[in-house]
C-alpha cells in the first residue's frame, strides 16, 4: 500500500473551547489541498457538530464526517474514518472534555481509539512561561495519548514568540508554528454556534487568508510527517434500501443533517431526493420524508407562506412516514412563535407549540428508547435548541435518559404517520 492510497491522520486539539482550533483547522485544509504530500486531505469532527464539517468541506473540497466517542461504536468511527489521504480530525472543547459525569466521548477518546497523534493549539494571547508547565501536563496526563507539537495562536510579537518557545523548549515537545493575532480571522457566530459555511460572506477569501496565514507561520512538512497510518475496516448495513426514496429537505433553514447518516443509507441503496422549503418546493414523491433541523426560527415568515410546500407535506401525511428533528419537528407542529413574540403558522401535523420569545437552553447527549410499536429501536442522540415548548399534546415518540443515565421526561410527539422530536440522532444502540 503506498502513501497515497493508505489513509494517515492527525488530531487538532486544544486546552479548551476558543483557542483557535477551527481557524487552524480550515487554514491547514486549505493550505494543503493541493500539496498535500498523501494525494488529498480531508476533515473529520468529534462530537455532534453540524457547521464545521461543512467548512472543513468548504475549504479542501472532500467530504467531513462528525465522529463520535459518545454515540458511535468504535467499529462505526473506524469505518468513518477509513480512507485515503490524510484526515485532519478537529477536536471539540478542550481535549478531555466530553459528556458528564466522565468526560465519555471526548477527542482524547478518538485520540486513543485511532491511535492519532495530538497537535495541541494553544491561545497564547496571555501567557508567557506558564505555557510550558500547562502543555507539559496536557502530554503527561495520559499515556495512551501522544501530544506530537504545539501549534501557538494569538502570538503577540517576535518576543512574545522567543518567550513561549524558549518556556517550552525544555519539554521536548515541538513547537510546530506561531499564529500571530487576526481579527480578521474570526468566524461570526449566532446561538447555536457558527453561522453556516453557506451563509458566510466571501468564505473563499477568508479560507485562502487562513491558509495563507498557516502556510506562512506552520511548518506544514512537520504536520505532515506527524501523521499516523489509519487502519481499514468496513462497516455492516445489513437494512436493504433499494426500494425506498427519501424526500430530504435542504436549504438554509434545514441544514442540519449528519452526512454519515446519508452516506449509510445511500450504502444501503436508498434514492435520496432534495428539496427546498423555504423555495417553496413541493415534497418529491418518496417512501419517506425526513425534515432535519436548522435554523426555521430565522425563516419562520418565510416558512408560514410556502404554501405549496405546506400542502404537499400533509398531501404526504396521509400516505408516508414523515419524520422530523428539531427545527424540522417544530416545522411539524401547529405554530412557531419567533423571537419577536409573533406566532407563525405551520404545518399542523403534529399537536405542538414551539416558542423563541423566552429562549431555554437544552443541551446534551441522549439515551433514546422508541414507544412508537411500529417504528422501535434505540439510538444514540444529542439535543441542542433555544426553543420552548408551549404545548405538546399526544403520544410521545421516545422515552430518555441523558449521558449520566438519568431519566428525563418523554420526548417528541408521534401522530399518524408523522413522528418526530428535538433530538438529532447519531446512531443506533
Amino acid at each position: 500500500m503506498t502513501p497515497e492510497t493508505q489513509g494517515h491522520g492527525l488530531i487538532i486539539a486544544a486546552p479548551s473551547s476558543g483557542s483557535g482550533k477551527t481557524t487552524v483547522t480550515l487554514g491547514l485544509l486549505r493550505a494543503l489541498r493541493e500539496t498535500c504530500r498523501y494525494g488529498s486531505v480531508r476533515g473529520a469532527k468529534s462530537g455532534p457538530d453540524y457547521i464545521d464539517p461543512r467548512f472543513h468541506e468548504a475549504a479542501c473540497g472532500q467530504p467531513s464526517f462528525n465522529l463520535d466517542a459518545w454515540a458511535m461504536s468504535p467499529a462505526h468511527i473506524k469505518s468513518l474514518a477509513t480512507g485515503p489521504g490524510l484526515m485532519i480530525l478537529e477536536g471539540a472543547m478542550g481535549l478531555f472534555d466530553g459528556a458528564p459525569p466522565t468526560g465519555k466521548g471526548a477527542s482524547a477518546d478518538l485520540a486513543r481509539l485511532l491511535n492519532l497523534p495530538v497537535v495541541l493549539v494553544v491561545d497564547a494571547a496571555r501567557m508567557a512561561h506558564s505555557i510550558a508547565p500547562m502543555v507539559q501536563g496536557f502530554a503527561k496526563f495520559d499515556s495512551n495519548i501522544k501530544i506530537a507539537g504545539v501549534i501557538l495562536n494569538r502570538v503577540g510579537s517576535d518576543r512574545h514568540k522567543r518567550m513561549l518557545e524558549v518556556a517550552l523548549a525544555p519539554t521536548g515537545i515541538p513547537v510546530l508554528g506561531a499564529i500571530p493575532r487576526s481579527a480578521s480571522l474570526e468566524l461570526p457566530s449566532r446561538h447555536l454556534g457558527l453561522v453556516q459555511a453557506g451563509e458566510h460572506k466571501d468564505l473563499n477569501a477568508f479560507l485562502d487568508q487562513a491558509a495563507k496565514l498557516v502556510a506562512d507561520t506552520v511548518d506544514l512538512d512537520a504536520i505532515q510527517t506527524l501523521a499516523q497510518p489509519i487502519g481499514t475496516i468496513a462497516e455492516l448495513h445489513p437494512e436493504d434500501l433499494s426500494d425506498t426514496t427519501i424526500a430530504i429537505a435542504r436549504d438554509e433553514a434545514f441544514a442540519f443533517s449528519y452526512p454519515h447518516e446519508l452516506q449509510s443509507l445511500q450504502q444501503r441503496g436508498a434514492t435520496l431526493n432534495f428539496f427546498s422549503p423555504l423555495n417553496n418546493d413541493p415534497v418529491p414523491k418518496a417512501n419517506r420524508v425526513y425534515l432535519p433541523g436548522g435554523y426555521p426560527e430565522l425563516h419562520s415568515e418565510r416558512l408560514a407562506s410556502a404554501e405549496t410546500f405546506l400542502a404537499s407535506l400533509r398531501k404526504a401525511a396521509e400516505t408516508t412516514e414523515i419524520y422530523g428533528e428539531c427545527g424540522g419537528y417544530m416545522t411539524l407542529g401547529t405554530g412557531l412563535t419567533d423571537a419577536n413574540g409573533t406566532r407563525h403558522k405551520m404545518a399542523g401535523l403534529l399537536p405542538l407549540e414551539t416558542s423563541f420569545a423566552e429562549r431555554r437552553l437544552h443541551l446534551g447527549y441522549r439515551t433514546l428508547n422508541s414507544l412508537n410499536p411500529d417504528v422501535p429501536g434505540k439510538f444514540a442522540a444529542h439535543e441542542f435548541h433555544y426553543a420552548t415548548t408551549l404545548s405538546a399534546d399526544g403520544p410521545p415518540l421516545f422515552s430518555a435518559t441523558d449521558a449520566e443515565g438519568t431519566t428525563l421526561p418523554d420526548m417528541g410527539l408521534t401522530n399518524g404517520n408523522v413522528s418526530g422530536s428535538f433530538a438529532h440522532i447519531i446512531a443506533p444502540l
